[in-house]
């Protein structure tokens, strides 16, 4: 997932994270979480294909909203 991060640039970076820690506390679990890589990993994907920061927040939530995430053994 570091090397992921490494591709984008310091201001997309900066971006990704904000955006996740953002659903991360919006959806009461920690980045280090199931939920938390899964934002991660999808903000990261985003914002390479579509390269829009200001929309990021609203298509992480698209993405991610739409169904219940749920791992018993991680619980967020």
């Amino acid at each position: 997932m570091l090397q992921s991060l490494i591709s984008l640039s310091d201001q997309d970076v900066e971006c990704v994270i904000d955006t996740v820690r953002d659903w991360c506390s919006q959806h009461h679990c920690t980045i280090d979480s199931r939920r938390g890589r899964l934002a991660l990993t999808t903000a990261v994907d985003l914002i390479q294909m579509t390269g829009a920061r200001e929309a990021l927040p609203l298509e992480l939530s698209k993405r991610l909203d739409g169904g219940p995430i749920a791992d018993p053994a991680d619980p967020q």
